[in-house]
């Protein structure tokens, strides 16, 4: 049974929506922050990055940097650029991109579901990235990005949001990136209550993106719940902020890798490697995105090679069983010598929304090769998070993101 709630969003003032929401805070770099909020008043990565407000080598983790996320939320209340829902309600959330639209249900999910197991996990955290996320939720009593949870669809809940679609939504606009949102608000107490049943109904919720935001309002909560021993469980902040998808509504797009080192091996003796593992055809200047699972795309500097696994590889291990995992396993490190792709920097990653000549580049310029990898299913998502394990790094690339800034969760005692 998950326990998902309706809220009282603080959201943007209709006419400002499109100019506060921004992507969320760990899509960019420092610098990359800083250019984005220069003289630009109103988008919200000024409160996710508060640290752009500071001279350039200021100390980003300093508790003034956390207070000036605060004070910047409250004035942004106070001015009337956000307002607050009078009634607890759930949010349809509508993305766009590239024609495909994909809906979701902004709600608040359940910290104690979280510790159950009944909200599962497929990665680890960080705890230097935790710390981050914790320090900003907790001195502004508010969660400001989304945790993206996906569960497997319910009917009942797809008619609700059909419904409710019909109707004009309080946003729609299309952003920079051409991903247009709209957001609608269901605040009707027979509806709400139908849709809170039905997520009674709902036995597992897997998060999708957002990890480290999901395990750092846990830990608010559990510092909160000390503070206030007396706790009944409703108070806000034993819940976090969520949008919920259903399983036919996700893309989940390739992670691709490239590395800037042969271990020592020339391109040719690398390739005959690569052919004792793989059944390996040369492609030419003709891209080889996979196809299908158990393709990989290789590309070094004479041209494409398509590789394809072979079906003994599989052993019915969920993880094992993931193409990044067979390639890793086989591949990168026996052959290359990189045994931990988190720390060792002669890897790197490359989300699919680059596209292939992105992995052309990087070999013509830092690399001298890269492999295109197939999709991740959310299906494989939930069943390495159904049997207790862990992806391997960068194993999924979700898109379009969720915009921060749009829905806010306030968590006052």
């Amino acid at each position: 049974m998950a326990n998902i709630i309706p809220f009282r969003a603080v959201r943007p003032r209709r006419d400002l929506a499109a100019k506060i929401a921004a992507l969320p805070y760990d899509v960019y770099n420092r610098e990359e922050a800083r250019k984005i909020v220069e003289n630009d008043e109103y988008t919200f990565l000024r409160i996710d990055r508060p640290e752009t407000q500071f001279p350039e080598a200021y100390d980003m983790y300093a508790p003034e940097v956390y207070e000036k996320a605060r004070e910047m939320l409250e004035e942004m209340i106070r001015d009337g650029l956000f307002v607050e829902d009078a009634k607890r309600a759930y949010y349809v959330y509508e993305l766009v991109m590239n024609g495909r639209s994909q809906v979701g249900i902004g709600a608040c999910a359940s910290v104690d579901d979280y510790d159950r197991q009944i909200i599962k996990k497929h990665e680890n955290t960080r705890a230097d990235k935790e710390a981050d996320r914790i320090r900003h939720v907790d001195v502004c009593s508010a969660q400001t990005g989304p945790i993206f949870l996906a569960y497997r669809r319910r009917e009942a809940i797809e008619q609700e949001v059909k419904a409710t679609m019909d109707k004009e939504p309080v946003y729609d606009f299309t952003a920079n990136d051409q991903i247009t949102h709209r957001l609608w608000v269901i605040d009707d107490e027979e509806r709400v209550e139908r849709i809170r049943q039905e997520f009674l109904k709902v036995d597992t919720i897997y998060i999708a993106d957002g990890h480290h935001r999901c395990a750092s309002a846990v830990r608010v909560s559990k510092k909160r719940r000390a503070k206030y021993p007396s706790y009944t469980g409703e108070e806000e902040f034993n819940y976090f902020l969520s949008v919920l998808f259903p399983d036919d509504q996700l893309m989940i797009m390739d992670y691709n890798r490239v590395v800037s080192s042969l271990n020592g091996y020339s391109q040719q003796e690398f390739i005959e490697k690569v052919k004792d593992i793989f059944q390996v055809k040369f492609m030419g200047s003709e891209p080889c995105k996979p196809q299908k699972k158990g393709e990989i795309g290789m590309y070094l500097r004479d041209g494409w090679y398509r590789l394809t696994v072979d079906s003994t590889e599989y052993t019915g291990n969920p993880v094992e069983d993931l193409d990044v995992a067979i390639l890793q396993r086989k591949l990168l490190e026996p052959v290359l010598g990189i045994v931990d792709p988190k720390t060792d920097n002669r890897i790197d990653f490359v989300g699919g929304i680059r596209g292939i000549p992105e992995l052309e580049r990087r070999v013509h310029t830092d690399a001298v090769a890269a492999f295109a990898m197939y999709p991740t299913d959310i299906h494989e998502l939930f069943a390495v998070s159904d049997a207790e394990q862990l992806m391997p790094p960068k194993s999924t690339w979700f898109e379009p993101k969720l915009r921060s800034g749009l829905l806010i969760h306030r968590i006052e005692q």
